[in-house]
């Protein structure tokens, strides 16, 4: 398993820019290949310089830059693409083909023949013109092309000596973890070439599938901050980092962890796209603990119902007390950090008034801050009132302890 060794495509500015609502300026584009620089990613793939004036000299501008990571852009297999590709000096060329019936019928019209041709044709052009440059070969709907053609295409490929890799890609997002480990293994057998994975989201297995390439033996995976790009977009970045944080935090203690959150904001503010409740890492629930024994466990120990630190990313963890099944505990961890001194049996009292209360509607930080300080004896004038004023039969703390 090349967990220790793997690289990240990422592909924000090439796959990201085919998602619904993104649109970079050139500044755009130069602010996050520069951010995904300093978060330490291999390689930032760039939309074909084919696709529009534009897009070329957006190309040049990001390559101008001199960053760390190698700039890729992805072409068609055509050599006035290629020839265009070169001219903005990347350092890398992705070049695609499809390979199921349904792209061979209604796409480009080749057969697997013709798609090996075309294939070593450029490839070969390639390797004239500038002989240091990053080959990449892959196909396109490799999941729903047939076993026979894929080899057929990759073993000519392979054997050509004129690439540095292949690629793999789940186009349509049907590919299983099972199927995902099973092709990549062959190819690394077969070839003993660095494979690429580039995985789809529309059965939401991206990150399942670019984990099992990676235990098949791969060795780069394609991501986008966010998933973004076409349809339900690609392996998110931030899915794959906690993907393999989980499993070791030494497979990515490679990447600075606390940009994920910025870079995640970032294609937000950019994109117009609220990040998801449920997001990994950044959604605003991701480290909100509520539940009374969950609360209790995390305040002793934050690993037990936590597999990520959110210490690790420049983030915090909130325990939520506001709501009917709060504990005791947690309420007595907040009274703490006002730096209250409450005996735990007038804080179990609390936590009733808190429950009782709740049943009628979540309260605030504000209003269990004020409880608090009031329970305590600490009422300042300019401190809010705790809570509205009490219906006939509402519970108040003297009347629970009672």
């Amino acid at each position: 398993m090349p967990f220790d060794r793997f690289a990240i495509i990422e592909s924000t500015l090439r796959e990201g820019e085919q998602f619904s609502t993104a649109t970079f300026t050139t500044a755009q584009k130069i602010e996050v290949a520069a951010m995904l620089d300093a978060f330490g990613v291999e390689m930032i793939e760039m939309t074909s310089p084919v696709a529009s004036p534009q897009s070329a000299a957006d190309v040049r501008a990001v390559v101008d830059l001199g960053l760390n990571a190698r700039i890729l852009t992805h072409i068609r297999c055509k050599r006035e693409d290629a020839l265009q590709a070169l001219e903005t000096g990347v350092h890398g060329i992705d070049i695609v083909i499809g390979t199921s019936p349904q792209l061979m019928q209604h796409s480009h019209g080749k057969s697997v023949r013709e798609i090996i041709d075309a294939a070593l044709d450029v490839l070969s052009f390639v390797r004239e013109q500038q002989p240091g440059v990053i080959l990449r070969f892959s196909t396109e709907d490799s999941f729903r092309s047939k076993e026979s053609d894929l080899l057929r295409v990759y073993l000519a490929v392979a054997d050509s000596g004129l690439v540095d890799r292949l690629g793999v890609a789940d186009t349509v997002g049907i590919a299983t973890p099972s199927r995902t480990f099973e092709l990549v293994h062959q190819l690394v057998r077969l070839t003993g070439l660095d494979i690429e994975f580039h995985g789809h989201n529309d059965s939401c297995c991206a990150v399942a599938n670019a984990t099992a390439a990676l235990e098949a033996g791969a060795t780069h995976i394609d991501t986008t901050i966010l998933g973004i790009g076409e349809r339900n977009g690609i392996t998110p970045l931030g899915g794959l980092i906690a993907r393999l944080y989980t499993l070791n935090r030494d497979y990515v203690a490679k990447y600075d962890l606390p940009l994920l959150p910025q870079l995640d904001a970032l294609i937000s503010r950019l994109c117009d796209l609220p990040i998801p409740f449920n997001n990994t890492i950044t959604g605003s629930s991701a480290f909100i603990h509520k539940a009374g024994i969950h609360a209790k466990a995390v305040l002793a120990d934050p690993s037990t119902y936590e597999a990520i630190n959110p210490d690790d990313f420049g983030l915090m963890r909130e325990i939520a007390i506001g709501h009917r099944l709060t504990g005791w505990n947690a309420v007595r961890d907040r009274a703490a950090a006002l730096g209250l001194s409450i005996d735990d049996a007038t804080i179990q009292d609390v936590t009733r008034v808190i429950k009782s209360r709740a049943d009628e509607r979540p309260l605030t930080g504000v209003e269990i801050d004020a409880l608090l300080r009031e329970t305590a004896g600490i009422t300042p004038p300019h401190l809010p009132t705790p809570f509205p004023s009490r219906g006939e039969g509402e519970n108040t703390l003297s009347e629970v302890r009672a």
